[in-house]
């Protein structure tokens, strides 16, 4: 009798389990569920043109992070979030359609037709994976689909370095189509809100002072291609540039003045200070040039460099001029007892700060007027 029990509750927890299975596969949505009534209707290497028109595809980015600016390589790092949402009229609603939206199985993409939109000056795009796959798609009532992906771009910035470091950089995220032309699709912002950037994005040298969106088409041989761009305004804080060259540097010139207070006659000291101030500027200029490429144009840390160069050469050649006319001079330098009067130089006393002061003012007058390109 228990055996007969037991089989009879085999047989029942059978029958419900394979109910349920057959309610859990009606609820599957197939993919071919929603092609058209002739699935020859449908081509996914073709966009979605009703009435002949291009087809538009809205995207949307939220900028999660900018970092890593390498003025080495030009480049610099983005984590963002991108949606793109286009209308495939081609499509049929599931039956069991009741919500406003329904989340799509990622397999689809292999299958169905989607924007072939890629990052024009990417370097390298890193999709992301942690936990889950970061993609999915939506089906909306009105036929509309959408995409949305996050990923880590690598991207190059063009950048222009006349006025480093007082010097503003622009630099671009591209999405282009790679082989529809602007007949057949067309980009667009999203009309609401096409970008989001994170407030508390910080950069160790840099401000994000503004973000734009622009229209960045361009006619190849091939035809002309849709294109979009997103704009990034960043300007360079000096904080670290006046703590790490500008007033280290001045303070080597001025120590190579402490030569015009020592008597001429002391030649070991003011030759070695002159002589270590001049080779301190040198190891100080190409440190101040370590993160920049070998751009073949003047910039403006070049100039100041420079100029701090020449006033402390100029004090060393003040010396060797000093020793000159004492040699020259000698009898006419000893007083009423036969000893030699001392003859410190006074005049680079006055005139070596003057010039640095004026010529340190310039320098930084004419580099921060220079109009950004």
């Amino acid at each position: 009798m228990a055996v007969k029990l037991k089989f009879g509750h085999a047989i029942l927890l059978l029958i419900h389990m394979t109910t349920l299975l057959k309610v859990s596969r009606s609820e599957i949505l197939e993919f071919d569920t929603v092609l058209p009534q002739n699935p020859q209707d449908y081509d996914n290497l073709q966009p979605p043109k009703e009435n002949g028109e291009a087809t538009v595809v809205r995207f949307h980015v939220t900028v999660l992070s900018l970092d890593t600016i390498d003025e080495g390589s030009m480049t610099y790092v983005a984590d963002i979030f991108m949606s793109q949402s286009w209308k495939d009229y081609r499509l049929r609603l599931p039956e069991n359609m009741t919500m406003k939206y329904r989340l799509l199985p990622i397999s689809w993409l292999k299958r169905m037709w989607r924007p072939d939109s890629f990052f024009k000056n990417a370097k390298r795009v890193t999709f992301q994976e942690m936990t889950v796959p970061n993609h999915y798609i939506w089906l909306y009532s009105d036929k509309t689909i959408l995409y949305m992906v996050k990923l880590t771009l690598l991207l190059s910035c063009s950048m222009k370095f006349e006025s480093y470091p007082h010097d503003t950089q622009i630099c671009m995220l591209k999405i282009e189509s790679l082989s529809y032309t602007t007949d057949d699709l067309r980009f667009d912002w999203e009309e609401e809100v096409p970008l989001v950037v994170d407030e508390d994005i910080e950069l160790p040298q840099h401000n994000l002072v503004d973000t734009t969106l622009g229209d960045c088409t361009k006619v190849y041989s091939t035809g002309n291609f849709t294109c979009i761009q997103v704009v990034f305004t960043l300007k360079r804080r000096l904080g670290y540039y006046m703590f790490h060259t500008y007033i280290p540097t001045c303070l080597i010139v001025i120590m190579s003045w402490i030569s015009f207070w020592i008597k001429p006659e002391a030649v070991p000291a003011r030759v070695t200070l002159c002589v270590t101030s001049l080779l301190t500027l040198s190891t100080q200029h190409a440190q101040s040039q370590k993160s920049l490429p070998p751009v073949s144009y003047i910039k403006a840390i070049d100039i100041f460099m420079s100029s701090c160069t020449v006033f402390v050469f100029a004090s060393l050649m003040e010396y060797a001029m000093v020793n000159i006319m004492l040699g020259e001079g000698l009898d006419e330098s000893l007083d009423e007892d036969g000893n030699k009067k001392p003859q410190t130089p006074s005049i680079g006393k006055s005139v070596a700060p003057s010039m640095l002061m004026v010529s340190s003012l310039q320098v930084w007058n004419t580099k921060l007027n220079i109009p950004t390109s």
